[in-house]
């Protein structure tokens, strides 16, 4: 987890991950889902995401197309999303 942020009395947690070349960052993904869904399911965050940046992941369609979901029982507690539209979100106040 590398932020927390809040908005009228809801907080976010915010997971961000950069793969530059092809590497093991994509292996710890659904484990990042797993602890980010807990956090939620605890009560301490309204919403969690992860944000994959950089130009190396072999999987990051599967993962921002919610490919996660059908393995892991909490999945759809986390939204996983590209750098670009997280930033689209921030911006546009649809955190």
């Amino acid at each position: 987890m590398d932020v927390i942020a809040e908005r009228e009395n809801r907080r976010y947690l915010i997971s961000l991950k950069w793969q530059q070349v092809s590497g093991t960052a994509e292996q710890k993904v659904p484990f990042e889902v797993i602890c980010l869904a807990h956090a939620v399911l605890e009560g301490a965050f309204n919403k969690a995401y992860l944000v994959l940046g950089g130009e190396g992941w072999k999987l990051r369609k599967f993962y921002v197309d919610g490919g996660l979901k059908r393995y892991l029982s909490h999945a759809d507690k986390v939204d996983i999303v590209t750098l670009e539209r997280f930033v689209a979100l921030a911006n546009q106040g649809k955190l």
